[in-house]
């Protein structure tokens, strides 16, 4: 995989390149009114929406964590818990996860974060050869291997992701 910078690096491509991990960087026009970020990106970028993941700040036990979950699906709360060794999670208040992670809500990235939090990614990404994750703003999705994002996150897998029917 080729690796292409974005017009304006973020916290998380410059933590891809100083991993000397290949990533593709997919910008895109965001339009402000749309208030799915995700499923933005895949109609967008023509991808199929379960191979493009949402980052999702949690609160699970009083601590932040970080779920990455297919946009094509929910993020299940209690398996979130579970796979934390934790009891309820809820997700976390928006002003709180934009402060632990430096990013602005719909470009939370799971890479480069101002202050790194427990990750788990849905077991479903170990089935792709790449998936697109939130390049670290809004209209910029990177494109990698689902096993680079875990080692690069120190992210267990766990079954975390509900389908939408």
């Amino acid at each position: 995989m080729a690796r292409k910078q974005a017009s304006q690096g973020t916290p998380a491509t410059a933590a891809l390149a100083a991993a000397g991990v290949p990533f593709i960087a997919h910008p895109y026009p965001h339009d402000p009114a749309v208030a799915s970020y995700g499923l933005e990106a895949a109609d967008v970028l023509g991808i199929d929406p379960a191979r493009v993941f949402k980052t999702l700040m949690v609160d699970v036990d009083g601590r932040l964590a970080v779920g990455v979950v297919p946009v094509s699906g929910n993020l299940d709360l209690k398996a979130m818990a579970a796979a934390l060794g934790g009891k309820k999670a809820a997700m976390a208040d928006p002003a709180a996860a934009q402060r632990r992670t430096g990013y602005v809500l719909g470009g939370i990235s799971p890479l480069g974060q101002r202050q790194s939090s427990p990750t788990v990614v849905d077991e479903s990404a170990l089935l792709l050869e790449t998936i697109l994750v939130s390049g670290g703003r809004r209209g910029l999705d990177i494109e990698l291997a689902p096993a680079e994002l875990i080692r690069l996150t120190a992210a267990r897998t766990a079954r975390i992701g509900t389908r939408h029917n």
